[in-house]
């Protein structure tokens, strides 16, 4: 057996042909699996010096082939991975193409595609299982039409051309990153091997070695052996009982607290990197040290004090843990008298405003990584004087929410949804509550969030909320202004609204006693409360920068008239907030045509392939019909839930507005 580290380019390039055995399973790679792997290719093509990404091993063994044939090898593991890179090529390739690259195009077909002197089957440089194979042989042959969904590998190229649509990486790029920087161990097995007994031993369900287990053997060979017994039970025995399963994880944290960005398959050779025999044991004592803070930041009942464990329970489910380098550096400072107490739990608190106003309105997490390491770097040089005001001036242009966006956002977001999403907010509405300073404040920890207007409506909610009872219903449910929090959920049911509001009568929550002059309960009032709350939430959750553009301008799109609409980095030009609605469903069909299912599922009302059901319509390109005989407010509102809902950013979608004359 002979293995190495190797790039993509040169598993790829020369005459050869992957063969997966019949053993294998098919191409069952899924947009989980896809998402992960585009994600690591942006982050390389966006990096200034970008490092060599290890993805896997490729395990194969060379068989037996006629002379003047192709070296043929058995693909016995990495097949998933491998099949995948050969789909992207092909995109590639065929995205060339259209552009008129002739030469690029035909650089990557007959180098890493095809082998171009070779007939039949030997044309091709990877042979899939028969299942797959004929599907695979149409995308290289560019002879089908890559948009069907009906095999793996069809839904896989057509994931990826839609990522291409929406990124601004550049193609040529992109294929040096796949070739150039993607590394993997290549595994060549000897003839006698048994391919089956190596497949089966490769996936059993043996635990594998982590990261952090390859770390401590690392540090142990470059510390004394006489010295080793004492170092494990002082250091790295305490940090690993701790820890345990998040040991990694807080590895991978605390290499970042120089401001560097470093993956989870980086840990173990970024470490390397900075590890060597003459500082191996002062590296681990300061990294068992670190580990105390990070036990308290994950785990905050270990915390001592009072107001930093509040705080670190709140950060803590707001679920970011991008944050942690940042807090790791601020723990180290604090622990060591250079921020007091107070300034870190307002920094805490900051932090918190900050991942609030980004997550109600919908701004991209997937940058946190990338902000909050960087943050500390800037404070220790330009801000040592002040940490506070240093962590509010770069947080605050850093996609910080002005009023505007925050009340209009608070108003119309669609919060009930998705687990992590329930997590927030209820801590959102315990903090109004909390707000109220009740001299006997009802405990919180037991309640749950109550829709006023239930999840499912009776026909006395049908009649109460009148002629659109489901129109409202959709857009309104999960709205703030519906919900409320509860130790009755279960009893509260669907009940009618002069029912519940004496349960809310005898309720202990203060936010329950909004409900005791309210006499009926339809969109106005919902719509009333709403604005009530966002509200409250700007006064908790106060702008912390120094300039919020003026005088906050609360207006409506009442009264406006759209002139364009910016979605997914593309301009179109409207004249109504019809074409606005339109234009942006036949985007997200375009770009996103699975998460359209979903809002055909959670709008009903709305979309259908049946015109007959709405008042006023018009046809999708995909063929289904969206009501349009609707206000501007309620266009507006639906088409943010839309864009919520197939997790897009508040940076990705706008309309531009003039007053109407």
């Amino acid at each position: 057996m002979q293995a190495k580290e190797t790039k993509l380019q040169d598993i790829l390039e020369g005459t050869k042909q992957y063969v997966i055995p019949l053993f294998q399973r098919t191409y069952s790679w899924e947009s989980k699996e896809w998402e992960a792997l585009w994600k690591d290719l942006i982050d390389l093509c966006e990096a200034e010096n970008p490092r060599s990404h290890f993805i896997g091993s490729i395990v194969n063994m060379p068989t037996t082939s006629v002379p003047e044939g192709v070296a043929k090898y058995l693909l016995i593991d990495g097949q998933q991975r491998l099949t995948t890179i050969f789909i992207l090529l092909t995109l590639l390739r065929d995205k060339a193409k259209n552009r008129g690259h002739k030469e690029f195009a035909e650089e990557i077909h007959n180098t890493l595609l095809v082998n171009p002197y070779k007939k039949d089957h030997d044309l091709f440089k990877l042979m899939p299982t028969q299942i797959d194979r004929d599907a695979y042989k149409n995308l290289i042959r560019n002879e089908s039409d890559a948009n069907r969904n009906d095999n793996s590998l069809m839904r896989a190229y057509a994931f990826f051309d839609r990522k291409l649509k929406q990124s601004p990486i550049q193609h040529e790029q992109l294929k040096k990153v796949i070739t150039s920087y993607l590394s993997v161990v290549s595994i060549v097995l000897d003839v006698d091997d048994n391919p089956h007994l190596v497949f089966e031993s490769l996936n059993a369900k043996g635990k594998p070695l982590t990261q952090a287990d390859l770390i401590r053997n690392y540090f142990f060979m470059r510390i004394d052996i006489d010295r080793q017994e004492e170092v494990y039970t002082d250091y790295w025995q305490p940090m690993q009982t701790s820890l345990s399963d998040v040991l990694t994880e807080y590895m991978r944290h605390f290499l970042m607290m120089d401001g560097n960005i470093v993956k989870q398959s980086d840990v173990y050779s970024v470490l390397k990197e900075r590890v060597s025999i003459e500082n191996a044991i002062d590296y681990l004592n300061r990294l068992k040290g670190f580990s105390n803070y990070y036990k308290r930041l994950i785990d905050p009942d270990d915390e001592p004090e009072i107001e930093l464990r509040k705080y670190f329970r709140r950060l803590k489910r707001l679920e970011v843990t991008t944050v942690y380098p940042l807090l790791l550096n601020l723990y180290g400072a604090y622990a060591n008298e250079e921020i007091s107490k107070h300034d870190f739990v307002d920094i805490l608190r900051t932090i918190e405003n900050y991942l609030i106003r980004r997550f109600v309105c919908n701004e991209p997490t997937n940058q946190l990584n990338k902000i909050f390491p960087a943050i500390y770097p800037q404070l220790s040089t330009k801000h040592k004087g002040d940490f506070l005001k240093g962590v509010q001036s770069i947080l605050q242009n850093k996609g910080y929410p002005k009023d505007t966006e925050f009340y209009s956002a608070f108003k119309d977001k669609k919060f009930y949804g998705a687990a992590d999403r329930i997590v927030k907010t209820k801590l959102i509405l315990e903090t109004i509550e909390e707000n109220f300073a009740h001299k006997e404040a009802a405990p919180v920890e037991n309640l749950t969030i109550e829709h006023v207007m239930p999840q499912t409506l009776s026909p006395w909610w049908k009649e109460h909320l009148g002629q659109d009872c489901e129109a409202t219903h959709e857009l309104y449910l999960h709205t703030i202004g519906n919900l409320t929090l509860s130790a009755y959920n279960p009893e509260l049911s669907n009940f009618d609204y002069a029912t519940k509001q004496k349960i809310y009568q005898d309720s202990h929550i203060d936010l329950n006693r909004y409900f005791l002059p309210v006499t009926s309960w339809t969109r106005s009032e919902i719509e009333k409360r709403s604005h009530d709350l966002a509200n409250i939430a700007l006064e908790i959750w106060s702008y912390f920068g120094e300039k919020n553009l003026g005088p906050c301008n609360f207006n409506e799109v009442t009264g406006t008239t759209p002139t364009r609409l910016h979605i997914l980095g593309q301009q179109f030009e409207v004249r109504s907030w019809r074409d606005v609605l339109e234009q942006t469903l036949n985007t997200v069909v375009d770009l996103e045509p699975s998460k359209f299912e979903l809002i055909t599922r959670d709008f009903p009302r709305y979309i259908g392939r049946d015109s007959n059901k709405f008042r006023s319509s018009r046809e999708l390109e995909n063929g289904y019909f969206v009501e349009v005989n609707l206000s501007a407010k309620n266009i507006e509102r639906f088409c943010r839930q839309v864009i919520e809902a197939i997790e897009l950013t508040s940076e990705e979608w706008s309309v531009t507005t003039e007053a109407q004359l």
